[in-house]
């Protein structure tokens, strides 16, 4: 059996303030650095009056492999962003470790109110900004998945749409020269759905 891991459902957001200053803490799912920094930057861009934005994220540094299936390495990333060292970023990382969530990206905006918190009081009001956004975003069991871009011509096409309805994927299809699918399997399904294509097509189906 692969195995599960915990992540938020979707984006979600919690405000609230501490001594003037306003929090604004945010989370979504994620699935590599790059959706995480995307993530990042737009929040940055949505704030850039702010004083602070502070981000953390536990994401695979690589795809989940049919051999190894819920081995993936994770990358993990803070910044203090100004803040006084260790007392922003490793608080809000700290509550996606404690929480056991990953594929997740988190960001806590601060607006500084003119009264200082001191390290401590940081710490507890950027981990709050990231505790409040999972409990608003919900935490699921998630199974480690892969993206399969299937090609095929139209004569087959139709019976490749009706096993991927069949098998419960989520799919995209782009109906081109020949009929492109972008699928998102589950790691331990993948072997399993490829002999299906290729049975019902005699391999004239092709999927990388």
């Amino acid at each position: 059996m692969t195995d599960s891991y915990r992540t938020v459902t979707g984006e979600a957001s919690a405000t609230f303030e501490i001594k003037g200053s306003e929090f604004v803490g945010y989370v979504s799912p994620a699935n590599s650095v790059s959706e995480a920094e995307a993530f990042v930057e737009r929040i940055e861009r949505r704030h850039d009056d702010a004083t602070h934005n502070v981000p953390a994220y536990r994401v695979p540094a690589g795809e989940a492999s049919a051999d190894r299936p819920g081995k993936v390495m994770l990358r993990e990333y803070s910044s203090d962003d100004g803040e006084p060292t260790g007392s922003a970023g490793k608080p809000a990382l700290n509550v996606l470790q404690q929480q056991e969530i990953r594929n997740v990206v988190a960001v806590v905006t601060r607006y500084y109110g003119g009264t200082n918190l001191g390290v401590g009081g940081l710490a507890r009001a950027y981990s709050r900004g990231v505790k409040e956004a999972v409990a608003e975003a919900g935490v699921v069991e998630e199974r480690p998945h892969r993206m399969l871009s299937i090609a095929t011509d139209y004569d087959d096409s139709g019976t490749v749409r009706g096993i991927l309805e069949s098998a419960d994927v989520e799919f995209e299809a782009d109906y081109d020269e020949r009929v492109s699918f972008s699928v998102r399997v589950p790691v331990e399904t993948v072997a399993e759905l490829e002999e299906r294509l290729n049975d019902a097509t005699s391999g004239r189906v092709d999927i990388e």
